[in-house]
């Protein structure tokens, strides 16, 4: 059966810190004009701040319960060229432990707003998104220094239950057309890690995204190291380029991946 890893309030709280340091640390000595192969239109720095603007964005929703206003610094990344590596890396830090500080202060059970439906409207919602985001967009940016990449097997499948949930939640909302036209009889994908104790199913064959922890045969099976899974999953890696063997329906793989986000 595959694994369910539950990772507590604390330790989603310190990945941020942990995660932002290490971006922080990326940054030092680099040019920031990098480009990003992963987020198209973005080059390192701005990459930086899309992070440390949703680190503040999330405390303000931690500590005012409701939606916060959009920074119109949030959307107008291009104004950015060329900054300093080492201011840059202190404002990253900087944010991450505002939030990590708001979390800690409000802990995981009071009722905020949160910005997708179902599920507990509590803190703990954006100290798991954040943590996770915060993980994907060091990922970018050790993909465009030319990094090694190495992540904490527990974050990976963690971040992957959290991508699995958050696909299932807006599934009825983003390409209606698209996504009914993946569903049908055996239209199954199963993902399964080779280095870790992770295994998950796509099940289309009803009229909804269905979602679980399970080794079954399906129309297509990907298998690879968890950290290339991820990867594969949140669109770092095309198809022909991830670490992963594709058995089966490679199409229904390809063409589900292409329509399957969250945002």
């Amino acid at each position: 059966m595959g694994r369910r890893t539950v990772l507590d309030y604390d330790r989603y709280r310190g990945a941020i810190v942990e995660q932002t340091d290490a971006f922080a640390d990326l940054l030092a000595g680099r040019d920031t004009t990098t480009p990003v192969p992963s987020c198209p239109g973005w080059t390192v720095g701005q990459l930086a701040r899309h992070v440390g603007y949703g680190h503040r964005w999330a405390t303000e929703a931690v500590r005012g319960r409701g939606k916060p206003r959009t920074d119109r610094a949030m959307r107008e990344l291009s104004q950015y060229v060329d900054e300093d590596p080492g201011e840059l890396a202190h404002w990253l830090r900087e944010g991450a432990r505002e939030l990590d500080a708001a979390l800690g202060e409000a802990g995981p059970n009071v009722q905020v707003w949160t910005p997708v439906p179902g599920g507990r409207r509590t803190p703990e919602f954006f100290a798991r998104r954040f943590a996770h985001e915060t993980l994907v967009h060091r990922v970018d940016a050790v993909l465009a220094l030319g990094e090694r990449i190495v992540l904490a097997p527990d974050l990976a499948a963690d971040a992957a239950d959290e991508w699995f949930a958050l696909v299932e939640s807006t599934w009825p909302r983003y390409l209606a057309e698209e996504h009914r036209a993946l569903h049908g009889p055996d239209r199954t994908l199963h993902f399964h890690a080779t280095d870790e104790h992770a295994e998950w199913v796509v099940d289309l064959t009803g009229e909804t995204f269905v979602w679980r922890h399970a080794h079954e045969k399906c129309a297509v099976a990907v298998r690879g190291p968890l950290q290339e899974l991820l990867l594969l999953l949140y669109r770092r890696r095309p198809v022909e380029e991830a670490e992963v063997e594709v058995l089966g329906d490679a199409g229904l793989l390809v063409a589900w991946l292409e329509v399957s986000a969250f945002g």
